[in-house]
C-alpha cells in the first residue's frame, strides 16, 4: 500500500464515526498540510456515499492540528438522484479542528459540453524547472515533487516579483495514481503563490480550501498555477488550475488564508 493510502486509512468504529490518525508525513513546518487533512475527510466522505463524479470538497480549518489520533464524525446532509452531500468533522480530543463539506454527483450525468475560454498554464519545461529541497519538519516534500518555472522561483534565493503567481510541475515520488483524495492534496502542495512577491518570510495559514475537481488524469505529472490578486484587510485568495499533460483540467481551487508578517 502507497504511504499515502495508509495515512489517510480510518476504520468506521461506529455509524458515522470513524477512527485513525493524522499522519506527520505530510506536513509543512510540521502543522499536517491542509491538503492533507481535506483528503482525509474526502476518503470518509467518499466512503458513505454512492456519487463520486466531479466532486465539490471545501474545508474551513477552524484551529491548529497536529499528528496523532482523531476521528472523523460523518453525517449525509442530503441525497439525491444528481447530488450527494456529506458533511466531515475531524476532531482531535474534544475539538473540531476541521469541518468539511462534500457534493458528489452522478457519474452517469455525463457533461454534453466541455469549452474551455481559458488556456492552460505554459510552464518551463520539466528539467529545466527548480525542484523544491526537502526540508527538515517539511515531510510534505519527502513524498511530493514540485518542481517550479524558474520564473517564480527566484523568492527562494530573496529575489523578489511583483507577480504573485506560481506555477510547475507535481507527481508522487514514489509514483501513485491520481485519485480525488490525491487531487485533494495537489490543490494545495505548493508553497504560497505569494512567496514569490513578498517573500518566504510571511505567514499564511488557511482558512478555507475548497476544490473542484473535473477529470481524473492518466498522465503521471501534472502542471499547475496558482495566483494571488488581492491582499488587505489580513487575507489573501489563492485561485488555482490543475491540468494534466494533455492540456485537460483536472480540477480548479481556491484558497482563503491569513497574511501575517512573520515575528521571528
Amino acid at each position: 500500500m502507497h504511504r499515502f493510502d495508509q495515512d489517510i486509512a480510518f476504520a468506521t468504529e461506529s455509524p458515522g464515526r470513524l477512527v485513525g490518525a493524522v499522519s506527520g508525513n505530510w506536513s509543512i513546518n510540521g502543522n499536517p498540510n491542509g491538503g492533507y487533512l481535506l483528503a482525509l475527510a474526502a476518503g470518509a466522505m467518499l466512503g458513505a456515499c454512492d456519487k463520486e463524479a466531479t466532486p465539490i470538497l471545501t474545508a474551513s480549518f477552524i484551529s491548529r492540528c497536529q499528528p496523532g489520533d482523531a476521528e472523523i464524525a460523518l453525517s449525509e446532509i442530503v441525497r439525491s438522484r444528481q447530488f450527494c452531500r456529506m458533511e466531515a468533522r475531524l476532531i482531535q480530543g474534544k475539538d473540531e479542528k476541521v469541518r468539511a463539506i462534500g457534493t458528489f454527483m452522478d457519474p452517469a450525468d455525463n457533461c454534453f459540453i466541455k469549452r474551455y475560454e481559458a488556456p492552460p498554464p505554459t510552464i518551463a519545461p520539466r528539467d529545466t524547472c527548480i525542484p523544491i529541497p526537502q526540508l527538515p519538519k517539511f515531510t510534505l516534500y519527502d513524498h511530493m515533487e514540485v518542481r517550479l518555472d524558474p520564473d517564480c522561483a527566484g523568492w527562494m534565493e530573496n529575489r523578489l516579483t511583483d507577480r504573485s503567481e506560481h506555477k510547475g510541475w507535481i507527481t508522487f515520488k514514489d509514483e501513485r495514481p491520481y485519485d480525488i483524495c490525491a487531487l485533494a492534496l495537489v490543490a494545495d502542495a505548493f508553497p504560497p503563490a505569494v512567496f514569490v512577491s513578498q517573500g518566504m518570510m510571511a505567514w499564511v495559514p488557511t482558512i478555507e480550501l475548497s476544490v473542484n475537481i473535473r477529470n481524473i488524469p492518466r498522465t503521471r505529472w501534472l502542471k499547475c498555477v496558482f495566483r494571488t490578486r488581492f491582499i488587505n484587510c489580513g487575507l489573501l485568495e489563492e485561485d488555482g488550475e490543475i491540468w494534466d499533460e494533455a492540456d485537460e483540467l483536472v480540477a480548479i481551487s481556491r484558497q482563503i488564508a491569513l497574511f501575517r508578517q512573520a515575528t521571528g
